[in-house]
This record gives structure tokens, C-alpha cells and sequence, in this order.
């Protein structure tokens, strides 16, 4: 499966335009580690409602690129409440993480394509 669904990317670029997408692009790949440092943050303070609020937005950005595996990682993160993932949770968001590097590959080659 590729990283970023070419359907759902080219679905983007006809409704945001070309033009606008290096910014789109630039935008997600400076917001997404700063989600990934709020997930991290939220952890350390056992603050579900940030930790949801965060994964959220990673969820949604992730669909809106069609970075599916990305998504649906954090959308698990998204729905698993803080306290049942317990120890785990840093170990998944090093994993959401590690799938963002891929994503941000792939997006930058297409940003100069």
C-alpha cells in the first residue's frame, strides 16, 4: 500500500489547486511533529483531553493527504483513551511518529515534483 493514496491526493489538488499546494504541504509537515510533541507532552501530564485532542488533528490531516496508515494510527490513539494505553502509549506514538517520516517523504516529493 502506498504511503499517500494518489486518488485522494490528486482529489486535493483539484479542490485546493495546485498552486496552493506547496503551502498545504509545507503547513502539515511543520504542524504534524509539533502533534506528535503534544501527544508526547499530554503523556507526560496524563492529559487525556489533549492527548484526543492532538491525535485528532494528526487523524484529520492524515486523511486529508490520504496518508491512510498514518491516519488510521493516530484515529486508534484518537479513540483508545489515555489510561488504556498505559505504558503503551509511548510506544505508539513512536510508531505514529516513525509512519509521519514516510508520509513527509513522500509529500516532499511530491511538493517538488
Amino acid at each position: 500500500m502506498a504511503v499517500i493514496d494518489d486518488e485522494v491526493f490528486a482529489a486535493l489538488v483539484d479542490s485546493a489547486g495546485a498552486d496552493f499546494m506547496p503551502e498545504l504541504i509545507d503547513s502539515f509537515l511543520e504542524d504534524a511533529p509539533q502533534g506528535l510533541a503534544a501527544l508526547e507532552a499530554a503523556i507526560a501530564a496524563g492529559d487525556a483531553v489533549g492527548f484526543r485532542r492532538a491525535a485528532h488533528s494528526l487523524k484529520s490531516n492524515g486523511v486529508t493527504f490520504g496518508a491512510h496508515a498514518f491516519a488510521e494510527a493516530a484515529r486508534a490513539l484518537e479513540h483508545t483513551p489515555l489510561g488504556e494505553l498505559g505504558d503503551a502509549a509511548t510506544a505508539q506514538v513512536q510508531a505514529l511518529a516513525g509512519l509521519f517520516d514516510g508520509v513527509a517523504a513522500a509529500l516532499r516529493e511530491r511538493r517538488h515534483a
